[in-house]
Order: C-alpha cells, then sequence, then structure tokens
C-alpha cells in the first residue's frame, strides 16, 4: 500500500478483500482519517456499506481478466517499473480505441480485440 498517498488525499477511502484484517491497520488508517472497507468475516457484525462490495469485486474481477487476458499484461515485457507502466498505458489505449471503433462501427462485440490479434 503507498501509504504516501494518504497524506494527499484525506478522507480516502480503500476498497480491499479479507486479506486487509489487522487491528495495527484499522488503527493506522483510522488515525488519518481513512475509511477501509472489506468484507466481514461470518462471526462479525456487517459493514455499512458491505452489500455493496459484492458487485465491485465482481468489476475489479472483470478488469483483472481483461488485463491478463486479452491484453497479455502477464508477459509485459517490461524491464522497469516504468516500463510495465508504458506497456499497460499502450495496452489500455489500444483497448479503447478499438471501443472506440467498434461502437463507432456497429459493432456487436465492442469489447473484443480478437480481430486485431495478430
Amino acid at each position: 500500500m503507498r501509504l504516501h498517498l494518504l497524506a494527499e488525499d484525506p478522507g480516502l477511502l480503500i476498497i480491499a478483500d479479507k486479506g486487509y484484517v489487522s487491528r495495527e491497520l484499522d488503527h493506522y488508517l483510522t488515525e488519518r482519517g481513512v475509511r477501509l472497507i472489506r468484507p466481514s468475516y461470518r462471526n462479525r457484525k456487517p459493514h455499512p456499506g458491505e452489500p455493496l462490495l459484492k458487485s465491485i469485486r465482481q468489476l475489479i474481477e472483470s478488469v483483472n481478466d481483461t488485463l491478463t487476458g486479452q491484453l497479455n499484461l502477464e508477459q509485459h515485457g517490461g524491464r522497469t517499473i516504468e516500463g510495465v507502466g508504458i506497456r499497460i498505458a499502450q495496452r489500455l489505449l489500444a483497448l479503447t480505441a478499438a471501443i472506440w471503433h467498434h461502437r463507432a462501427t456497429g459493432q456487436p462485440a465492442t469489447r473484443s480485440l480478437t480481430a486485431y490479434d495478430h
């Protein structure tokens, strides 16, 4: 987690999974005015807004699936953090251009890059 971001954005809301359960983390974030929303364990009282997490998680999983599957980000070829960032940006730009093109030309599958995979 990039903790320097906490100083730049008071009132920050972080959405996480159950792996981020720690009293120390909860205390640290609360002291800095950061809200952490994560699913509750079965033996704990649900947090307000927890029912919204399922749809958010589905969205995140869909984006991750697109990034790793269609955009082949597991074999990005970047050698530095900056190189990885550039390659991710290139692929997102290509997907965005393809979506725009498919919508503009009335194609049935707007999020597919299959036609461009050579």
